[in-house]
Formats: C-alpha cells, structure tokens, sequence
C-alpha cells in the first residue's frame, strides 16, 4: 500500500512541476507578448534546470547509512558490506530531503505568479528574475524523482521501479497540462493557480512526512516547517485578488478598478480623475476621454463606402464601443460581434462605467454576440456582410499575428459583399511604419483594394486604419448624426497622410508560414 500511494506522490508533484512551467510561460506571455518565444524560453530552461537537478540530486547522501557504515568499519573490516545491510534506501536523511526540497518548491513555485508581477516594475530586472525563477523551481523539481527514486529502490527491482515512476510523472503532466487551460487559469487565475498547486506541493510534503514517518527519527520538525508553508501560501490564496493588484499598482497610473485573468488575456481597467482605461496584457485599448476619436475613425468610413450597409460583423471589438458607432446608422438591420474572450463581453454588458459608454449596445436586438476565434469563424460561416469592422489587438503574438495574414483576408473577402466595405485598425504609421505598411500590404495580396488613412487620438498619438473593399472606392464622406469627432469635411482629410507616415521600401505581406508582421511590431515596439 505504502508504494501505491509513493507513486501518487510521483503524480502530484510532476503536476505541480509543470504547472509552474505553465505559470511562468503565460505570466511571461501576459507581460511580454510573443507567446512562442516566451513558452520556448520557459520550456527550454525549465528542462535544462531539470538536468541540473536530478545531477545535484547525487550529492544528497544518506547520512545514517554513512554513519551506520562507518560504525560497522570500526567493528569489522567490511565497510562496503555493512553499508549496504545497514543503509536502507529511504532513511532519515533522504526523505527529509526530499520533504525539505517539496516545501522549497512550493514557497517558490506557489509565489511566482505574484512575484512576477512586482519583478515587472522594473524592466530592467525583469527578464534576469524570470530566468532566474524558472531555473530555481526546475532545479528544485529535478531533485524531486531522484531522490524518491532513492527512497524506493529496495522496494521494487530497479527496471520495474522506474518504468513506474516515469510513467506516473508523464500522466501527472498530462493532467495537469489539461486542467490548466480548461479549469484552473479560467476559475482560479494566474495567481491563485499558482498558490493552489503550491498547496498541493506542501500538502504532499506532509503526506511524506506521514507516508515515511517510520524511517524519520524526528518527523515532527519537519510536520511544523510544513505547516507553516501552509499557512503561509493559504494566507496569500485567500488574500490572492489584493495582492495581484497591488503587485499591478506600479504598472498603472491610475487606480485599479476591475483585474481579472482569463485563459486568453489579463484584463484591468484603471480609473483616474475624468476617465477609466481597458488594458489588455498591459497593453491600453482605449481610455474613455478620447476613445470617440478613434471608433468614429474606425467604423464610419466603411459605412460612407458602402452601398447598402444593412449587415454589419465585427471582428474584436469586444467592448461594444464599435457597435456602438454601427448603430448610429439607421439602416443598419443586423450586427454580429465576434470576439474570442466571452470575460470581455461580459465586462462590456455588466461593467457599469462600460456599459453607459458604450450605450448598452451589446443588448440591442439587432446585435447577436458570439465568443469564438475570428479566423475559425470566418472559415465556418456562410453569411455575407455589407460591412466588416476589424479591431483587433496589435499584432504583438504569433495567436493574434495570424488574424492579420493573407489567409485570414482571404476569408474576409468570401464573407464580404460585392459592394461592402471593410476597415482595419492597423497600428500607427509613425511609430510603426513598416508594421502599418506590412498590413496593407497584405490586404492588397488577398485582393483587396485599400485606402491607408489615419487620424490623431491623445492616448495613443497618430494612429492608423486602412478602408478595404472588392472594388475601387472614392474617398468617403458621409457620417452619421450624432458624431462628435468626424463630419463629412473632415473625414476627407483622414486619407491625406503626411510625408513621415509614407511607405516604406521593401515591405513584405504578411503570410501564416512567416508571420513577418509580428517580428516587424516587435522589432518596432516591442518591449
């Protein structure tokens, strides 16, 4: 029996192991964009701190088999024999080892997401801290299986032995690769997911206590050093929200009204004197002093370009603010939301300060909102739209990088009506000219033929847009009743751009097997 339950010890803490892998990665992603680099980054130093574990593991010695043995030299010349009668895998020294390297494990692996957050207030340090991190928890785990190894070996052949405890560990981290995504990061979020499995990691530590207690000649200091993680991590479990958000404060002007991690973004929306601002993975989306200017420039030029704009999609956008510009026009019949995060929607309908901006507009009868991934949408659906609002996030993730490829437009453009209209935020053609041009670009290499245009919004500076349709356009004119940034004269001067906004040579599309346009962002402004 006492072997059944070692191997379940094998399976818990190769869960936890990973899940901290997968902390660190999406905390890394979350802060830094570029998920493929971030997860290789984490994934490849966790194994290499790994090897340098089970090779630390080694210097771990049996200290009351080496004194057993030592007193049998004295008694007989046999040193070699009498250590191997008298060191039972598994004593004193090597259990408490391996409880004490449990415990480190889950001080450092049930903080790291809390710990992350206060490192990110200083750019500098943060990269250097990350790693550093990774590599103490993975060497930590490395040590794990060794050593239990060690304790275990008289009770099964060696082959038999390890072909079990491998096979535990790779279930326990399929398991826990499961539920990370799907059930823990939605319910728990970051923080607490990582609080939780270093419960669980302490939580098995005492169980160790217990299960070997009969090879431990003082069991009970190591019962009180575990009781202590304990209380320490369940005190920040249960303080988890507080203590995300004033790890957060330093990464925000303004107060903290809304935090919340779902399985695709961190979402925080700040409050200052006069206005609130949504952020996603720190990123600012609007700030609602001036976010008029940029949705009026967004959404109105398709609707002056096309013919009959009755059925409106849009793609992003979930903070209904877009909709919230469509429905300015009387003629339109039908909208239809896509935005991947369902927790967005919902802070859009439910959020008061939210919900007055955007006028309710996400419960109007004309709108249907659906949480999906936008390209898996456009390849399933088989409607055609007058008019297709595209506001995505920046293309700073290869995840987001592939809503702005040639593929994707090619599907925009079998959803597209023959005389409809579309429009793209595109980044800013100052700041970022080749990561602006690099979209157009691609529109034009899936068909379309586009107007660049821009204008000026004070939270984020010149900002650009491209108009898109399936035929030539004229320069539009037209806006709706109700505006209080756009009128027809001025919306003429939108596609004027200035002489440092102008395309850059060489600019490639962006394609799915490249994705050139996230490098480009990152090489513009990334971190």
């Amino acid at each position: 029996m006492q072997l059944r339950l070692a191997f379940v010890v094998v399976f818990l803490i190769s869960a936890c192991g990973l899940g901290y892998q997968l902390v660190a990665g999406t905390t890394s992603s979350y802060l830094l964009g570029d998920s493929v680099t971030q997860f290789s980054l984490t994934i490849g130093l966790y194994l290499f701190a790994l090897g340098i574990g089970s090779w630390l593991s080694k210097f771990v010695d049996d200290d009351t088999a080496l004194d057993t043995a030592r007193d049998a030299d004295q008694r007989a010349e046999t040193p070699v024999d009498a250590a191997e009668e008298a060191g039972a895998p598994g004593s004193d020294s090597l259990v408490r080892r391996f409880v004490q390297v449990e415990l480190a494990v889950a001080v450092a692996g049930g903080l790291s997401a809390l710990l992350l957050l206060l490192a990110y207030q200083s750019e500098l340090w943060f990269r250097p801290f990350l790693y550093l991190l990774i590599l103490i928890i993975g060497t930590l785990v490395g040590i794990e299986i060794p050593l239990l190894v060690r304790i275990l070996r008289r009770e099964l052949e060696l082959k038999e032995l390890l072909a079990r405890v491998l096979a535990w560990d790779y279930v326990g981290a399929l398991v826990v690769a499961l539920a990370f995504p799907l059930f823990l990061v939605p319910r728990l979020g970051l923080a607490r997911t990582a609080l939780a499995l270093g419960l669980l990691n302490a939580a098995v530590a005492l169980w160790s206590v217990s299960l070997f207690r009969e090879r431990l000649r003082k069991p009970g200091a190591l019962t009180l050093q575990g009781c202590l993680v304990v209380l320490l991590l369940a005190t920040a479990f249960s303080q988890a929200q507080r203590l995300s958000t004033l790890a957060e404060h330093g990464l925000y002007a303004n107060e903290i009204l809304h935090a919340e991690t779902t399985p695709y973004q961190r979402i925080v929306v700040t409050r200052g004197q006069d206005d609130f601002q949504l952020f996603l993975n720190g990123a600012l989306q609007f700030s609602s002093g001036d976010e008029y200017r940029y949705h009026e420039a967004l959404v109105h030029p398709a609707f002056a370009a096309a013919a009959e704009p009755r059925r409106a999609l849009v793609l992003g956008g979930g903070d209904g603010l877009a909709v919230r510009e469509i429905l300015r026009h009387p003629g339109v019949e039908r909208v239809t939301l896509v935005d991947l995060d369902a927790a967005v929607t919902r802070l859009a309908r439910d959020l008061p300060l939210l919900r007055e901006l955007n006028r309710a507009a996400l419960d109007d009868p004309r709108v249907s909102v659906i949480n999906a991934d936008a390209m898996q949408f456009l390849a399933d659906d088989r409607g055609l739209y007058d008019v297709v609002v595209i506001d995505f996030p920046d293309p700073s993730s290869f995840s987001v990088g592939k809503l702005y490829t040639r593929t994707f437009y090619e599907r925009l453009a079998a959803r597209l009506a023959p005389d409809g209209a579309v429009t793209v935020q595109c980044t800013s053609p100052r700041q970022a000219p080749r990561t602006y041009w690099c979209i157009i670009a691609t529109l034009e290499d899936a068909g379309f033929y586009v107007r660049p245009y821009r204008c000026g919004v004070p939270s984020f500076g010149e900002w650009g847009f491209a108009l898109a349709a399936l035929r030539e356009v004229p320069v539009p004119a037209a806006v709706p009743d109700g505006t209080r940034f756009l009128d027809a004269d001025f919306m003429r001067t939108l596609f004027v751009l200035p002489l440092d906004c102008a395309r850059p040579p060489g600019v490639e599309p962006n394609r799915l097997a490249t994705q050139v346009l996230v490098r480009t962002y990152e090489a513009e402004l990334g971190s």
